[in-house]
């Protein structure tokens, strides 16, 4: 009689192991840190707030030019999907690909099912960075990310132990520094504060050696 948890019948297709998620585990991890994204993202777009990495440059393209964040998110991704493949792998390259193209999916809808009429900047940059940071955390763990930096930052942490979050951190001043030719002072420091948020819980719950899984 076949074990319940036997790759080969149909319950243990599904089912995980202390090595591995299963793939229903990823498509809900994949799903679900997008959903989280895309949420902080609104956030921060209802205050005029930037953030860094590949998303930054969707908001700066967003604030400078007639194009939608979305759009922009998914564009400014595709060179980044390569390195993926070549240094991660098919699969994370399959799920980051979902990710990204199901962030910018959801960043524009949930622009026009939700809205918000009064958000602070300083309250929008705490929550919205740490949904963002959430998001990412669950996606890394599922073995995927939201492209871009965050590609290159898992890539740097596998091969040479740096950790992800400070890594995206010091990739997140740069962009940041470009909004300063287009939002103003105080969007810039409530920016920095949504980037601190984000990429602090990174570096703090994203650690290779508390939690592993591949």
């Amino acid at each position: 009689m076949a074990n319940a948890t036997d790759k080969k019948s149909p319950i243990g297709f599904w089912a995980s192991s202390s090595e591995k998620h299963s793939i229903i585990e990823d498509v809900q991890g994949v799903v679900a840190g997008s959903m989280l994204a895309a949420l902080g993202v609104t956030m921060l777009s209802a205050a005029h707030l930037m953030i860094g990495g590949t998303a930054g440059l969707g908001f700066l393209l967003r604030y400078s030019i007639d194009v939608s964040f979305g759009t922009a998110f998914f564009l400014l991704n595709l060179p980044f999907y390569w390195l993926a493949y070549k240094r991660l792998g098919l699969v994370f390259t399959i799920k980051t690909f979902s990710a990204v193209a199901l962030t910018s999916v959801l960043s524009g809808l949930l622009q026009k099912l939700i809205g918000f009429s009064n958000i602070e900047p300083i309250t929008a940059a705490l929550f919205g960075g740490l949904l963002i940071g959430c998001g990412m955390l669950v996606l890394f763990r599922h073995r995927a990310s939201l492209g871009g930096f965050g590609i290159l930052a898992l890539y740097l942490q596998d091969r040479f132990g740096w950790r992800a979050g400070f890594v995206q951190l010091g990739l997140d001043c740069v962009v940041l520094f470009l909004s300063f030719f287009v939002a103003s002072p105080f969007v810039i420091a409530c920016s920095v504060l949504a980037a601190l948020a984000l990429n602090l819980t990174l570096a703090i719950n994203h650690r290779t050696d508390r939690y592993i899984v591949r």
